[in-house]
């Protein structure tokens, strides 16, 4: 359960929102051009950018759009926040720690965000290990015991959430199914696999619903895995992106640990935390 398999190949089957989602799935290469490992996007467009987004956000009146009920009471990112996550580099003289900067988007994913922003304060990926890390993506999130996601102290049970897939030209997203399996075959997601470090949840391959605690980022380039052209896209939740030292996800490797992961800006856009319940 929760695991992302590296897939083979095989056929792929107007509003403010959307305007700023289109920024959003620039995110992930926007800041890689002033660095060594360029990945064809200039500075000054990556600078144009992610002013954008901030411009984009702040038309916003609110929160655009009403998560259906059964889903209302969860915790609930409805905006943006970023998360500063602090990994212990093992086995690499050149590099000991690294600081990774996440931007989420609760505007397109607000169950999925906001579920891992109050893991987040919970310190529930505090002294995790990264548990996959195989060129492919890197991923974490699967506490030690028999358990394969974060269980709720106010239940004892693991905490699961919908697929959550936000479609160009949609008010809302859908929940629960796949693009394929909604028959939206030729759908855009608003937050694509197009970026080198683009975040998303991981869940069991045969069960929309099963995305708890694990998550993972993609390693490959967007000429790899193009937007809305591989098997990614509409079927796991894209909810972020590694904005700052994403290069270096490439190098971490099994049994790295994260040391910390501090919510730096947003908190105050989560909506029924938990964390705050429950201790």
């Amino acid at each position: 359960m929760g695991q992302v398999t590296k897939p083979g190949p095989k056929p792929d089957p107007v509003n403010e929102l959307s305007l700023r989602s289109n920024q959003w799935a620039n995110i992930g290469t926007a800041r890689k051009s002033s660095r060594s490992r360029t990945r064809g996007i200039s500075c000054k467009k990556a600078e144009g950018a992610l002013r954008f987004c901030s411009v984009e956000e702040d038309m916003v009146n609110g929160f655009p759009y009403e998560v259906p009920e059964e889903y209302r009471n969860m915790p609930l990112l409805k905006g943006r926040a970023a998360v500063d996550m602090k990994v212990k580099i093992k086995d690499n003289p050149n590099l000991e720690e690294c600081v990774f900067h996440i931007v989420l988007d609760g505007y397109n994913a607000p169950v999925t965000a906001g579920n891992f922003v109050d893991l987040v304060e919970r310190h529930f990926y505090d002294g995790m290990e990264i548990q996959r890390a195989d060129g492919f993506v890197v991923q974490t999130g699967d506490p030690e015991g028999p358990a394969e996601g974060f269980i709720d102290p106010s239940t004892e049970k693991t905490r699961t959430i919908p697929l959550e897939i936000m479609v160009n030209g949609e008010k809302e997203p859908f929940y629960g199914a796949t693009l394929e399996e909604l028959g939206l075959y030729k759908a855009q997601t608003k937050l694509p696999f197009n970026a080198f470090g683009t975040m998303a949840m991981a869940r069991d391959e045969f069960e929309n619903n099963s995305g708890s605690s694990q998550i993972f980022w993609l390693l490959k380039e967007s000429e790899l895995t193009p937007s809305n052209a591989n098997i990614l896209d509409g079927r796991y939740a894209v909810f972020g992106y590694v904005t700052e030292n994403e290069d270096f996800l490439a190098d971490l490797k099994v049994g790295d640990v994260i040391e910390s992961m501090q919510v730096v800006s947003g908190l105050d856009n989560l909506v029924n935390p938990s964390y705050k319940i429950a201790g």
